[in-house]
């Protein structure tokens, strides 16, 4: 890439310079031609390079060889004092006009024309920005300790950074020219200086937040004892098997040593008899009616099967659970009714 060269007139806070410094190739384009003897009064002779290059030099240096590069139409008072009247509202605006002059025609390296504001288009803009733009950034902003040496910085780096603009363009923006080598941009080249005017004024940013160091608790061990708290199940009191309930008549207990049975007290006379079943049928149990079966400390004489029954009698339920309620003193009388 050619190296960027422009003169000293171009550094920030330079004054104009009574000259301007145009650099001319070995053969002269026709529409330069064509520009320069229509903006000259007098007629002058253009056969040359050296000519072409003492003319323009000569428009472009002088005093009102102003070119107007973009208008801004920006407000007059801050955002809390605009007024909320839309008729009054319309007169709040202003429109600065962003003046400059040519420091810098290239046509060997870079083809481009460079431009500098001049010191009216600075003091308008550096007003504005501190009038306006400054005031708002702070109105839109919470307050910290360091926000009038922020915001005074935002300030300053604008005027630095507006009197260092330089608008760059091609040579052909030069069709524009003028009598007394004044213009205009041509080409909707206001809306690139427009931009670049607007990207200029930064908003003001609040420093970020702090980041705060979060105390974590250390990890706990496996054998602390807040962890076996939850790691660990509540303890449940042990329910002993006699005395759960069964679910199923035909489950049975095998643990006779605390309940005594639930007929021990009961004669035959107290057995209420089923209705007559069909022929065949499984013998119900009564196991499930009490928790355990008492010890048997006495021999226990030899009773009928349940097969020796009769089929009407099948469902009486006269099993291994009734020995110790059949009532013996009765046993004969049982008898005579099988």
């Amino acid at each position: 890439m050619p190296v960027q060269l422009l003169p000293a007139s171009a550094a920030a806070f330079a004054p104009r310079a009574s000259s301007v410094n145009v650099v001319l190739g070995s053969k002269v384009e026709p529409w330069l031609t064509q520009t320069l003897k229509r903006i000259n009064r007098v007629k002058r002779p253009l056969n040359s390079v050296p000519q072409h290059q003492r003319c323009l030099t000569e428009t472009l240096s002088s005093p009102n060889a102003i070119w107007t590069l973009a208008s801004l139409m920006l407000p007059k008072l801050p955002e809390a004092d605009m007024p909320q009247d839309h008729p009054e509202n319309l007169f709040s605006y202003q429109l600065i006009h962003v003046e400059a002059y040519i420091v810098h025609v290239d046509m060997v390296l870079r083809s481009e024309v460079a431009f500098k504001l001049t010191a009216d288009s600075i003091d308008a803009l550096v007003e504005y920005h501190k009038e306006i733009h400054c005031v708002d950034a702070k109105a839109n902003t919470y307050d910290w300790p360091e926000k009038e040496q922020q915001c005074k910085k935002l300030h300053d780096d604008f005027v630095q950074a507006i009197n260092k603009f330089v608008f760059r363009t091609h040579v052909s923006i030069l069709e524009g020219l003028e009598e007394e080598g004044a213009g205009e941009l041509l080409f909707g080249k206001s809306d690139e200086v427009k931009h670049s005017l607007l990207n200029l004024m930064k908003p003001l940013l609040p420093p970020p937040p702090r980041v705060v160091d979060v105390v974590r608790p250390p990890p706990l061990l496996p054998n602390s004892p807040v962890n076996n708290m939850w790691s660990q199940p509540a303890p449940m009191h042990a329910v002993d098997a006699w005395r759960v309930l069964p679910s199923s008549p035909s489950v049975t207990s095998t643990d006779s040593s605390h309940t005594p049975p639930v007929w021990a007290n009961m004669g035959m006379t107290d057995v209420q008899m089923p209705s007559p079943t069909p022929a065949y049928c499984q013998p119900h149990s009564t196991a499930g009616f009490f928790f355990s079966m008492a010890p048997v400390t006495a021999p226990i004489p030899a009773l009928p099967l349940p097969s020796m029954l009769a089929p009407s009698q099948c469902g009486v339920g006269v099993g291994m659970g009734g020995f110790g309620g059949f009532g013996w003193d009765r046993y004969q009388e049982y008898a005579a009714i099988i």
